[in-house]
């Protein structure tokens, strides 16, 4: 039987709504998915730690604090430095979109903006993580 796919769910700055980021998680664990939700207001090194030691292949980042030109670069730095470019970053928020652009130029995996459907996120994941 194939291991599940084990995703980070991370709400990283100073914003402190977290609902759309745990029905992720939940969407994601009733996909079949191992779910690790690391709570609120989390550091970039905070969350590439945790996903080094839950040893995922995706963290999803939930950003609504504007903050996301700061973080998400920081974050994804951070993966480089710990040889951790085999895991997926996606990136869920109020995320404009010339800055969605740039983000993914940097190495983001997907950034899903309001209005995406759970099943899109869901089987983003799934064809983006190899069995």
């Amino acid at each position: 039987m194939p291991r599940p796919i084990r995703v980070l769910v991370a709400k990283p700055g100073l914003d402190g709504h977290d609902r759309g980021a745990k029905v992720i998680a939940r969407a994601l664990r009733d996909a079949g998915m191992e779910v690790i939700y690391t709570g609120l207001r989390q550091t970039p090194e905070m969350i590439v730690n945790a996903a080094l030691q839950e040893d995922v292949q995706v963290i999803g980042l939930s950003i609504l604090s504007g903050a996301h030109n700061a973080i998400v670069p920081r974050v994804i730095g951070l993966l480089r430095e710990k040889e951790m470019a085999d895991v997926k970053l996606v990136v869920g928020g109020i995320i404009p979109d010339e800055d969605a652009a740039e983000l993914k130029r940097q190495g983001v995996a997907a950034i899903f903006q309001p209005g995406a459907s759970l099943e899109e996120i869901v089987n983003f994941i799934r064809g983006a993580v190899p069995a």
